[in-house]
């Protein structure tokens, strides 16, 4: 899901293709510079180190024993592929096939396994991106050979967890195995759960709109994400239009929060503007996500925080252009995000861990 929602930048400029091909690979071998990237502003943040350096790199997201990190990354690959490395930017290794493209990558509880979504099935080759220019509006490929896989953190044991017609990606795992995932196999972008072996499938989302992008809490009784309901009309027959050509137009979206079982359904932000990429505080009291709501033509994307009932918004990065994909660590005491910020080249998204006050 979210590979997306990155590129949502292109809405300002044209990065997609950037993203999506040709970046040059980054450099394994490469030390993060002494002095911290946070910024003056950035009273939540100390110590911010660069993990990853060139290309584009993104969704980082820690193992549940908070040592290792998955993430998706061009590397030497045409588009994305799911790589890990341990949180100092050490030890990375390419988990995935290598061919297709993938998305969305999330530890197993016992941190063995990985989970993430690719289309290698579909083809070796990266699945082709939208005609932007054409479409005159940013829009999102759901492809609809996304299908959602298991395997070994050595890359070994590669298993299919889901063979349904149509779009399945964006799982992540809660802290009992349970997967949750993003699926078009009902004719709307809807939030399903399984067990950790693919079986028993269960929709937990039924309004109309794009809903996607679920994480647990750290308890696994809630589950954040991001959505849109527009109600019937011009904006509904739009994006039913887009997704029946396998596109989304990802520019307006708020963050929702859940029972685990789809119950107690609450709205939690009305900021305007696209909100994604939410993830839950250690505590479970508040949410860290991405937004463009605060700046005028939408060309900024800053890490915000909120209180689960909707009140104590607070501003957490400023970098300019992109900071997103936020997730804490299992004790709270670092947060990993993705940023454009000290990329050698414009629009560069590189990964970020820094400790969190």
């Amino acid at each position: 899901m979210n590979l997306g929602l990155r590129r949502l930048l292109v809405v300002c400029a044209p990065v997609a293709l950037v993203m999506a091909c040709g970046s040059p690979a980054p450099d394994p071998g490469a030390t993060p510079p002494a002095a911290s990237l946070g910024l003056p502003e950035e009273a939540r943040l100390s110590n911010v180190r660069q993990l990853t350096f060139g290309g584009q790199n993104a969704e980082a997201y820690f193992s549940f024993d908070g040592e290792h990190l998955s993430f998706q990354s061009t590397g030497e690959h045409a588009c994305d592929q799911i790589y890990t490395m341990r949180i100092d930017g050490s030890d990375r290794r390419l988990i995935s096939t290598g061919r297709g493209r993938t998305t969305c990558s999330h530890f197993t509880p016992d941190g063995s396994a990985i989970v993430y979504a690719s289309t290698h099935l579909g083809g070796d080759a990266c699945p082709p991106a939208p005609d932007l220019a054409a479409l005159r509006t940013y829009v999102w490929p759901v492809y609809d050979s996304y299908d959602i896989f298991k395997v070994n953190t050595d890359g070994t044991n590669l298993v299919r967890l889901t063979d349904s017609p149509g779009y399945d990606a964006e799982p992540t795992i809660g802290p009992d195995g349970t997967i949750v995932f993003t699926s078009v196999r009902d004719g709307d972008m809807e939030i399903y759960s399984m067990d950790a072996d693919g079986s028993n499938v269960r929709r937990l989302t039924n309004l109309p709109g794009p809903d996607g992008g679920p994480f647990f809490s750290p308890d696994g009784t809630k589950i954040v994400f991001r959505g849109r309901h527009p109600g019937e009309g011009a904006e509904m027959d739009k994006y039913r239009d887009f997704l029946a050509k396998g596109l989304w137009e990802p520019t307006s979206l708020e963050i929702y929060v859940m029972d685990r079982d789809g119950g107690n359904l609450q709205q939690i932000t009305s900021l305007g503007g696209a909100s994604f990429a939410p993830f839950f505080t250690p505590d479970g009291q508040r949410i860290i996500f991405s937004t463009n709501h605060h700046v005028a033509g939408g060309r900024e994307f800053d890490l915000f925080l909120i209180n689960v009932d909707g009140t104590g918004l607070e501003q957490v990065t400023f970098s300019p252009d992109f900071d997103g994909f936020p997730m804490f660590s299992p004790d709270g005491t670092k947060l990993v995000f993705a940023s454009n910020r000290n990329g050698s080249q414009p629009r560069e998204t590189n990964v970020f861990i820094a400790e969190w006050k």
